[in-house]
């Protein structure tokens, strides 16, 4: 799998030695200038001192930097050119369904009745927002095999805590048990979110492990599930990327015990059209639409966790309901008394509902199907030709297909050379390839775990191959190169503690001038 594009090729990012805006800031420049109040606004209400209350006045004006428009246009498009986005290159970050964003959503999402609604606007006045927040939750939970869904929660980790609120909600309404089914079962190659969700709602985690084929084990399934037992979270296919095959008897194991059966929707991209949660005994499914349905994700947002749940736990979804009535307008009911409430102001990400719902439209039923076709069939790929490569291998059964993901091993790389799982994400940079998810899950060592999505061609797929190829060849013979990767970058090997521990973070220019203090 030699590509010669992808060796020849010279992969050089961006290096701008840009300064933050507030380091160019030049007192008196402006970037826009506030018009003055019309004549009409002002005989009506006088100036604004008198319009915006006191309480809500500042004492002094807000510290901002003064820069030209084409100062602040230059600013963020050199920082975009140092940056790595789907729209550049590959970005095989597996179980987070990096997918290419269409720009039909883009168009769809901008439409002025959409994007200027304000969240408090008369409901006579956004009926086509309803109609379309109405219509996309009809497909979800026809997609899912739901009987009910909520748009409301604004990422798949609140879907998550949504889900199992709702669960709890359950047991404390219908079997009267809620105090003593504290426990929630959750796989060893789980998410991570997954248990803090679980937490988050007040119950004891109860790791099953998984076994020797990389699916949960069905005997010690059964030792851990009893009365205590409030539900599973799990995702099919796993972690692994591969379809828990005995999710029948898993969920009826669950069942028997009266417990519930939580599916995360983090690996949706792989049955989407093809299987339905609600068919396997799923009874609450949490989507990502910011990654199966396409629409814009990372950096912290935004995203999207509709949550789905069968006819019996309809009644504790998050209020309001939207509602069709009888005339065929839309409208909002808050009349559910043994709802959550809440979990989020509004409709969440309303701009993600508005993409999820043109990817849905515009691909229809067969094109859905097809996508995740596509992504099973680009995962397997991937996964055929890098465990042949030396020092690479594919953990657990490998007669077992892959689904949307493939998790790959560096573990003999590791061994062999001492070259590990992070120095190949690193150097995997130079050749102009985001590094796919690295050390996830625990189970397996050294681990890259890698999701190529349905859009990747299998030209792109051959150049992360050849990246792969040429990485080992580079570990086994001059490991320094990986060692020292990446070196195309905007910024070099950053230490990965000291980036995220929030003793080293400066999130505004406030505290940059506070730690220039000290």
């Amino acid at each position: 799998m030699k590509n010669e594009y992808l060796l020849d090729r010279k992969v050089r990012q961006a290096r701008w030695d840009e300064p933050l805006l507030f380091e160019r800031s030049n007192p008196g420049v402006l970037a826009h200038q506030v018009p003055k109040l019309e004549q009409e606004i002002q005989d009506a209400f006088g100036s604004l001192d008198s319009i915006i209350p006191k309480s809500m006045k500042r004492e002094s004006a807000p510290n901002l930097p003064e820069v030209s428009e084409l100062q602040v246009v230059r600013h963020f498009t050199r920082l975009s050119q140092m940056n790595f986005s789907v729209s550049l290159g590959t970005y095989p970050l597996g179980s987070c369904t990096m997918k290419y964003n269409p720009l039909i959503n883009e168009s769809a999402a901008s439409l002025s009745g959409f994007a200027w609604l304000h969240p408090h606007q008369d409901l006579r006045q956004c009926q086509g927002a309803l109609e379309l927040m109405w219509e996309l939750e009809q497909w979800l939970a026809e997609i899912t095999g739901m009987d009910a869904v909520t748009l409301q929660p604004a990422a798949g980790a609140q879907g998550e805590f949504t889900g199992v609120m709702i669960m709890r909600e359950y047991h404390r309404c219908i079997t009267k048990e809620c105090e003593q089914r504290h426990e929630m079962l959750i796989p060893d190659a789980a998410h991570g979110t997954n248990p803090a969700s679980a937490a988050m709602a007040g119950y004891n985690v109860v790791v099953v492990p998984s076994s020797d084929e990389g699916l949960v084990d069905l005997d010690a399934l059964k030792e851990s599930a009893g009365p205590n037992t409030a539900g599973l979270m799990l995702t099919n296919p796993n972690t692994i990327g591969v379809f828990e095959k005995d999710i029948a008897e898993i969920a009826g194991i669950v069942h028997d015990a009266g417990g519930l059966l939580y599916y995360d929707g983090a690996n949706f991209n792989a049955i989407m059209g093809v299987v339905r949660p609600g068919d396997m005994g799923f009874d609450v499914v949490h989507l990502n639409l910011h990654k199966t349905m396409s629409t814009p994700h990372g950096g912290g947002g935004p995203g999207s966790g509709p949550v789905g749940v069968n006819e019996e736990l309809a009644e504790f979804l998050p209020v309001p309901r939207i509602i069709k009535e009888e005339d065929g307008t839309f409208g909002l009911d808050y009349d559910l008394p043994r709802s959550i409430g809440k979990v989020k102001g509004f409709f969440g990400n309303f701009g993600m509902l508005v993409r999820a719902y043109s990817y849905i439209y515009s691909l229809g039923y067969q094109g859905l199907h097809r996508a995740s076709e596509v992504a099973v069939l680009n995962a397997n790929y991937v996964a055929y030709h890098i465990r042949k490569i030396r020092g690479f291998s594919l953990p657990y059964s490998q007669d077992d297909p892959r689904m949307h993901e493939c998790v790959i091993s560096a573990e003999k790389l590791k061994d062999d050379t001492g070259i590990t799982a992070m120095d190949v994400a690193k150097r995997l940079l130079d050749f102009g390839i985001h590094s796919p998810t690295v050390y996830f899950p625990l189970i397996v060592p050294e681990a890259l775990m890698i999701e190529p999505t349905e859009t990747e061609s299998k030209q792109d797929l051959d150049r992360l191959i050849s990246a792969f190829q040429t990485i080992s060849d580079e570990a086994y013979s001059t490991p320094d190169i990986v060692k020292n990767a990446p070196t195309s970058t905007a910024l070099r090997k950053l230490d990965e503690y000291r980036a995220a521990h929030p003793k080293t973070l400066t999130l505004s220019w406030k505290m940059h001038l506070e730690k220039n203090e000290e």
